[in-house]
């Protein structure tokens, strides 16, 4: 019972830290942020900060995996099919996480070498060679394949660039139809084509 109330308290804890940074996040730069605006916005002491992470690029570690899981889920859900509302619902939850993850959101108003991105890269190579090895054979070649889906990937990571840099501007349901018309028309019949 200690145990499971321990890791309540820790879980709890984590969770307030990466909820203070996400706000603060919304407010500074990502390089201005210290463990003092953490702590006083999480409602927390110093040496809690200290149980959970070792300094702030830590813990931006730890949220950069977290979205990558995240991000990852997401994409193993989708199973590419000629199908607009499963296309549709699939982008509409890519958008609104990105735009409920300020991290996430912020990486893609502001791309730069980041190790987020390298390891964003890596998942997808993996997602990609993951898809076309349980793909139906077509005339195709894998190779063929996979690079229609990395050019999908692509289209999406800029169509989501722009997004936020836009500031949201545009409604999530708007950026959902564009990246579904774009993977419906365009990438999916030349990923299944003659399957």
């Amino acid at each position: 019972m200690t145990n499971e109330i321990q890791d309540e308290r820790y879980h709890v804890a984590d969770e307030a830290i990466h909820d203070a940074f996400f706000l603060i996040l919304k407010e500074k730069e990502l390089d201005k942020i210290s463990v003092s605006d953490i702590i006083k916005r999480a409602g927390i002491v110093r040496s809690t900060f200290y149980n959970h992470y070792e300094n702030i690029p830590a813990l931006v570690a730890s949220i950069e995996d977290k979205t990558i899981d995240d991000i990852f889920s997401l994409m193993n859900t989708f199973h590419p099919r000629n199908d607009w509302d499963a296309c549709k619902s699939y982008y509409l939850t890519i958008c609104e996480y990105t735009m409920t993850n300020p991290l996430l959101a912020n990486l893609l108003r502001n791309p730069k070498e980041d190790v987020f991105f390298e390891k964003a890269v890596t998942m997808f190579h993996r997602y990609v060679r993951q898809v076309t090895q349980n793909t139906a054979p077509s005339h195709r070649s894998k190779e063929e394949r996979s690079y229609m889906i990395a050019c999908t990937i692509g289209s999406s990571i800029g169509v989501l660039h722009k997004w936020a840099k836009d500031n949201f501007q545009v409604p999530p349901e708007t950026i959902a139809d564009i990246l579904t018309q774009a993977f419906v028309s365009g990438m999916l019949s030349g990923i299944l084509e003659g399957e």
